[in-house]
């Protein structure tokens, strides 16, 4: 349950906005900031998003437990 909310969440922020969201994780995870990302990242951080979101949305509904 907490992992399809945390699913939820991360994707909606994706599809509504990718660049910071993007931005915020290549600051952690790049040690030098000149580091430019391709555009098409954005994009698959959208694309990534709609999977979350569906997934989370989905197993919910299918989810025998929750009753």
């Amino acid at each position: 349950m907490v992992l399809r909310a945390a699913a939820l969440a991360f994707g909606l922020v994706e599809l509504i906005a990718p660049r910071p969201f993007v931005n915020f994780w290549m600051d952690l995870a790049a040690a030098d900031d000149d580091v430019e990302l391709r555009s098409w990242v954005y994009t698959a951080a959208r694309l990534e998003g709609v999977v979350l979101v569906l997934w989370a949305l989905k197993s919910r509904r299918t989810d025998p437990s929750e009753s």
